[in-house]
């Protein structure tokens, strides 16, 4: 599953989707945190690994993409750091529905995505950046499914790129969230570490795929990914949020 879920998160995210669900299946008297923290050490090789392949084939406007990464790293601690605080509950009901917004906003723009028109890299932008790492990183911190959909949406939506381009920008993003959620969990001995690196190792090999994929096919097949991705996501949050006690 480690396997299929970096194939995916290359892509368009969405790997957690496949991830979270086999840990938890496979070791049902485990931890939770210890789950996830899992999940997060397997997930984050794959991610850089993929964005190591993007950037020798794309480049970014590093002025909107670097205030994301590092906002994106403290949102991620600050989210992590909240989990003992606050109940997740209200944003597991509500994720089905901000997802299909997002699934109804890109279907019925057609154009959007297709082309790569970044706009321009003043305060602005960066300001831009900033908000979208906290926010996201944030939610990725305390909770997570979707992350990597939220942040390829946002890359699309408010920068101007195409889905290859803001696939690229978002597992630079997804590194840093997935790094500042493991150094909170390791801290608190909340990850198997042997199982993690093995899971990492076949994350890894699946995200070479995933990516090569993307990049031979380009921004229509990220897309067309995403649309996929993100109404699987739907149906499977919306039956662990309403359906499943």
């Amino acid at each position: 599953m480690a396997f299929f879920a970096g194939l995916v998160d290359a892509v368009a995210g969405g790997g957690g989707l496949i991830q979270v669900p086999a840990l938890f299946a496979a070791y049902p008297d485990a931890s939770p945190a210890t789950l996830l923290g899992t999940n997060k050490v397997s997930a984050v090789g794959g991610t850089l690994n993929a964005a190591r392949r993007y950037l020798r084939h794309v480049s970014l406007p590093w002025a909107s993409v670097g205030p994301a990464i590092v906002a994106g790293f403290v949102g991620s601690l600050l989210g992590a750091n909240a989990v003992s605080n606050f109940p997740a509950e209200p944003l597991r009901k509500a994720l089905p529905f901000v997802l299909l917004f997002l699934l109804l906003y890109t279907w019925f723009q057609p154009s959007l995505g297709k082309s790569h028109a970044p706009k321009g890299v003043g305060r602005y932008q960066q300001f831009k950046g900033v908000i979208l790492g906290l926010v996201i990183g944030f939610y990725d911190g305390f909770f997570g499914p979707g992350t990597g959909s939220f942040f390829l949406f946002g890359f699309v939506r408010f920068f101007g790129f195409d889905f290859l381009h803001a696939s690229a920008a978002t597992k630079l993003v997804n590194v840093a969230t997935n790094t500042a959620a493991i150094l909170m969990l390791a801290s608190l001995g909340q990850i198997h570490w042997p199982l993690g690196l093995a899971m990492m190792i076949a994350n890894i090999v699946g995200s070479q795929f995933g990516s090569r994929l993307a990049i031979q096919h380009g921004s229509t097949f990220v897309r067309k990914a995403f649309l996929l991705i993100v109404s699987v996501l739907i149906l499977k949050s919306a039956w662990n949020a309403y359906f499943i006690n």
